[in-house]
């Protein structure tokens, strides 16, 4: 500020500087988390995992996917058909007033089926798009569900933060809505950023997935997702899958009654090794209405369920685990949508997003760092 007398540069000139600089820009980013590490401040090996949606420089309007053009499309030949039964109409009783109306409606008829026109080319574009989305103003932004009804179209920002002073050590930008495969990538990439340590990864129930959790065990990394309870048979007041014991001795299960489930063939569902184990007692079984409403109850097991099965009985042995996630990873995302005003992106195309981002991940590490260390004289 000193140097240029205080002058100011204007926006072009900082969207210029990051348009052109953006591997530089991020590169910065990573390196003050290298130096991060270098001050020794990741000592506990412990990440958060979350994922936030920021909005794009894209409105709703010019977002379009299958479910929106065929809605538009049935309210345009609705709005055509009920234009030309008023023309109909205004034909048998022809007046001045009535030929004005004519004029004026077929007007709209030729507008509507203009548009009919481009939404017909819009559903060719549709069919080559491999998301099943186009999006004309940012063409990697898509629209994603919320916590609102409204939803937005934007992109979905990943974090990894680790526990001790809430520094944000890996993210991403992705155009993907899901959290459910994101898991494994995050938390890799915060394992890169500390190495020698066993890293733990928490994560809520919207990242639970077997192939992420099992991604997570063969790199070395241990993984607390809470599982979603989708239990059809809990809901409805039956035995849920819990309360059956698997037995390795055996390879059966037990179940609530204390009869034997014992495997009965297994194959291949969405490449899932998938067993299937029942008991021959379950027709006679005097508790049956509480466990079944079939002749048999089925359990099925995926071959690797044991990973499942320990991250489980670690996370029943840490129930405060999610509490330390809520209030490590949020933070952030807090910090920078509300108080740093970052609430979407000021800048087009996934690359340039990436970079907008790191700008703010950096800045926001930068004050957790002065936060942390303080400064010295």
């Amino acid at each position: 500020m000193w140097l240029t007398g205080k002058m100011a540069p204007d926006f072009k000139t900082i969207a210029d500087f990051c348009h052109d600089n953006g591997q530089a820009i991020r590169n910065v980013c990573r390196e003050f988390i290298l130096l991060c590490r270098r001050l020794n401040l990741f000592t506990q090996a412990i990440v958060s995992i979350d994922g936030s949606k920021f909005k794009a420089v894209n409105a709703h309007d010019r977002n379009f996917t299958r479910a929106k053009l065929d809605k538009r499309m049935r309210e345009i030949e609705r709005s055509i058909d009920e234009y030309l039964t008023a023309i109909e109409m205004a034909d048998r009783n022809p007046s001045e007033v009535t030929e004005t109306k004519t004029t004026h409606l077929s007007k709209k008829i030729e507008t509507l089926r203009r548009e009919m026109r481009e939404l017909k080319e819009m559903e060719a574009r549709l069919e080559a798009s491999p998301s099943g989305q186009v999006s004309l103003t940012d063409p990697d932004a898509r629209a994603m569900t919320t916590s609102t009804s409204l939803g937005l179209v934007g992109y979905n920002v990943q974090t990894a933060v680790e526990t001790e002073h809430h520094l944000i050590v890996a993210h991403e930008v992705t155009n993907i809505g899901s959290d459910r495969r994101q898991l494994a990538k995050m938390a890799k990439q915060a394992q890169e950023i500390m190495p020698g340590q066993e890293l733990q990864a928490i994560a809520d129930r919207g990242y639970f997935n077997c192939e992420e959790i099992l991604a997570c065990y063969q790199a070395g990394i241990t993984a607390y997702v809470s599982k979603p309870m989708t239990s059809e048979a809990k809901a409805e007041g039956r035995f849920d899958k819990s309360e059956f014991v698997y037995q390795p001795d055996t390879d059966s299960y037990r179940c609530p009654a204390g009869s034997q489930l014992i495997r009965r063939f297994s194959r291949m569902e969405k490449d899932h090794l998938i067993h299937r184990y029942w008991s021959s007692d379950c027709p006679c079984c005097p508790i049956k209405a509480q466990c079944t409403p079939s002749d048999y109850r089925r359990v099925s097991r995926w071959e690797h369920e044991e990973i499942l099965e320990a991250m489980q009985k670690r996370l029943d042995g840490r129930p405060n685990v999610m509490r330390i996630r809520r209030k490590t990873v949020e933070h952030p995302f807090g910090t920078i949508k509300f108080w740093m005003g970052a609430r979407h992106f000021l800048m087009r195309a996934l690359e340039h997003v990436r970079t907008e981002m790191s700008l703010h991940v950096l800045a926001y590490n930068l004050k957790r760092v002065y936060r942390s260390l303080g400064c010295p004289p």
